[in-house]
């Protein structure tokens, strides 16, 4: 790795040469401006307004601009007698515990690289002093124009360093959390909770840049005269509109992505039976309609605590007085049927005598 930066930490009276390096590297695909029309190159071009020309690197320089426009020309000699420490030494000024560490300070990573060999042995003590403390070094330094604030931690068998924004350079979150009181319940949290365990953990090792991959696939695509492939349409995403379902289904969703039960038995399908086939055929009781009348009527009375003597009673009642009734019909019937004989006899008995 090519060092970007050379100098020496100062830990106390202890100078250890070093050498910083970059620790990360960007993968990202870049892209060049072109003419769409006949696809030509855009480029810029530094040039000089005073001679009207285009100027090459090496003659280009610093220059700070002062208030009423005047360009004050800064040399890399003047700001290498900048009456700091920092100029090239990273000055270690306090060792604090890791957490004490906002995050939102944290800014781009280097390693530390020792200078050669007489750098062994303090660059050793430096970092074994910090993995014995548990604690990181803040420092300061000055790159690329200007101070900067800086952390040093054990990476392996290597300090690195991350440099540090300074407190007043993070923003307060003004406004950005909500403005209206909503209350949590406490089975939202334990669906949330469920939900996390669920997740489980990621080994980071495994993620990678999908998007970095697909674009490297159209580039492929099209250079060798084929059409991409197009991306399956996204499923399109309704309104949440109850949170308690929604951390349900995604409790459950991610179960079923990793095959494990999600407590939902499945439903036994029972077919139901033809209605016209299933429905009895009602019974022609005639006058024993009244007895079983009775049946049902006792039947149910034992079952609500009723006694059931009189509806017994009253059933019986109304099937004698309906026989006494059928019975004197029938009377009637052959008294009126006897008196027609009858007559009939004396009008044959007066025609005979005539």
């Amino acid at each position: 790795m090519r060092s970007i930066w050379n100098g020496a930490i100062s830990f106390g009276l202890v100078s250890i040469p070093i050498k910083l390096v970059n620790a990360t590297e960007n993968h990202s695909i870049s892209f060049r401006q072109i003419h769409t029309e006949d696809g030509g190159r855009i480029r810029y071009r530094k040039v000089c307004e005073l001679e009207d020309r285009e100027v090459s690197q090496s003659e280009i320089g610093k220059g700070y601009e002062d208030a009423d426009g005047t360009i004050i020309p800064i040399t890399d000699e003047d700001l290498s007698h900048l009456p700091l420490p920092t100029a090239k030494t990273i000055e270690i000024v306090a060792f604090v515990p890791a957490d004490r560490i906002d995050p939102l300070q944290m800014d781009a990573a280097y390693y530390l690289q020792a200078g050669g060999a007489p750098a062994a042995k303090p660059y050793t003590l430096l970092r074994e002093a910090l993995k014995r403390s548990n604690k990181v070094a803040i420092t300061k330094y000055a790159l690329r124009g200007r101070e900067r604030l800086g952390m040093l931690r054990v990476v392996g068998d290597a300090i690195a360093m991350h440099g540090l924004l300074w407190p007043d350079e993070v923003r307060a979150p003004e406004g950005v959390a909500p403005d209206t009181d909503v209350t949590v319940r406490d089975k939202e949290l334990d669906l949330a909770d469920a939900l996390m365990d669920t997740l489980g953990e990621v080994d980071l090792e495994d993620l990678h840049d999908e998007y970095r991959e697909a674009v490297e696939e159209v580039v492929a695509a099209k250079a060798a005269g084929e059409t991409p492939r197009e991306a399956p349409s996204a499923a399109p995403s309704g309104k949440v509109l109850d949170l308690m379902a929604a951390l349900e289904n995604s409790v459950r969703a991610a179960k079923e992505s990793r095959g494990e039960p999600t407590g939902r038995e499945e439903a036994e399908v029972r077919q139901l039976p033809d209605r016209k086939t299933a429905r009895p055929t009602p019974k022609q009781t005639g006058g024993k309609k009244s007895t079983s009348t009775a049946k049902k009527t006792a039947a149910s009375a034992k079952k609500t605590g009723e006694p059931a003597k009189k509806s017994a009673s009253t059933s019986k009642s109304s099937t004698a007085s309906t026989g006494k009734s059928t019975a004197s019909k029938k009377t009637a019937a052959t008294s009126k049927s006897t008196a027609k004989k009858t007559a009939a006899k004396k009008t044959t008995a007066r025609k005979r005598s005539a």
